[in-house]
């Protein structure tokens, strides 16, 4: 007799460590599973990567300021995606705002200059792509920069092929992004995948600030925790404000679950992006969230109802 078992398979990608947890399936079905899963982030890192020379977004910085360029079905999806999410959050979200790498390095410890920051904002400006079916035309000095969304795309894209190659049950986990298939059925409470949320700050390490029982849909973090600088005692996020060019301050952290890694993620970028007005919005969205301001206090939110039409099995409790 067949007996189903379940499998982890960690791999670096992405700058971060990749985790793929398989179940519901037998062995063999489940290793060819979660190596599906793990090609697939790797070939949307070398796809989209702003270090590799040969992708989408090198090819579309080259040809700034010249002709049109042809993208396929997957990069205009992606295009689109951003149109969206660059409405949805007053143009806050903008993939164009990788331009700011030129005056931020996050391996340093100092700030750039106003000036320098200043010279990076006339090449910010979604509204300025010209787009078509199946092409792109950017501005000279501009780029495109899918790192926003890409970590979070791949964990949905991996966990599709996971399942279409057998598996019933698991997660893909994309340094903290993460997007789940089905749920833990051997819980004896059968609520999903309990997954913990880290505390935001140093002086906590290694305590979950909350846990979420995720039975299906996806759950990502937004903060300043991971990459920043900090110069007189001050922490300086790595979300850039593209009206700006200068870090969001008013989160430590924020966390979104959602129907898939992607939009959990959007939503907790766009949520650090509107500062103040984060916490309304996100309620608009109708998404259970977990967001810590910059005084250390925790907002908690879980509507009645996870999602429209029950898209997302979920429950985020406080540790104690």
């Amino acid at each position: 007799m067949t007996t189903h078992t379940d499998i982890s398979l960690t791999f670096p990608a992405m700058a971060c460590e990749g985790t793929v947890r398989l179940g519901g399936a037998p062995a063999a079905v489940l290793a060819k599973a979660a190596q599906a899963a793990q090609a697939e982030v790797c070939r949307i890192e070398a796809k989209y990567s702003r270090y590799r020379p040969d992708s989408v977004t090198r090819i579309l910085r080259s040809a700034a300021g010249g002709g049109w360029v042809d993208v396929d079905a997957e990069t205009q999806s992606l295009l689109d995606y951003a149109d969206a999410l660059w409405q949805q959050s007053g143009g806050l979200f903008d993939i164009t705002a990788g331009v700011l790498r030129r005056a931020w390095n996050f391996q340093a410890r100092h700030l750039p200059t106003p000036e320098t920051v200043d010279t990076c904002l006339p090449f910010i400006g979604w509204d300025r792509i010209q787009r078509r079916p199946g092409q792109v035309r950017l501005p000279a000095g501009m780029e495109i920069d899918f790192g926003g969304i890409g970590k979070e795309y791949a964990a949905d894209r991996a966990a599709a092929l996971a399942k279409a190659h057998g598996a019933e049950v698991g997660w893909v986990n994309l340094g903290g992004d993460i997007s789940v298939i089905g749920s833990d059925q051997a819980s004896p409470a059968v609520r999903g995948w309990d997954i913990g949320i880290a505390h935001p700050r140093p002086e906590h390490p290694g305590h979950m600030l909350a846990h979420v029982a995720l039975s299906r849909g996806g759950l990502a973090t937004s903060g300043d925790s991971e990459r920043y600088i900090e110069v007189d005692g001050q922490r300086h996020c790595h979300i850039l404000n593209p009206r700006t060019g200068w870090p969001v301050r008013y989160w430590q952290s924020v966390s979104v679950v959602a129907a898939s890694a992607t939009a959990a993620g959007s939503l907790s970028t766009i949520a650090m992006l509107k500062e103040a007005q984060a916490v309304g919005w996100l309620q608009a969205q109708h998404v259970q969230f977990l967001a810590v301001d910059a005084l250390g206090r925790v907002v908690q939110h879980v509507p009645g109802q996870a999602s429209p039409g029950g898209a997302v099995g979920a429950c985020i409790s406080l540790s104690a």
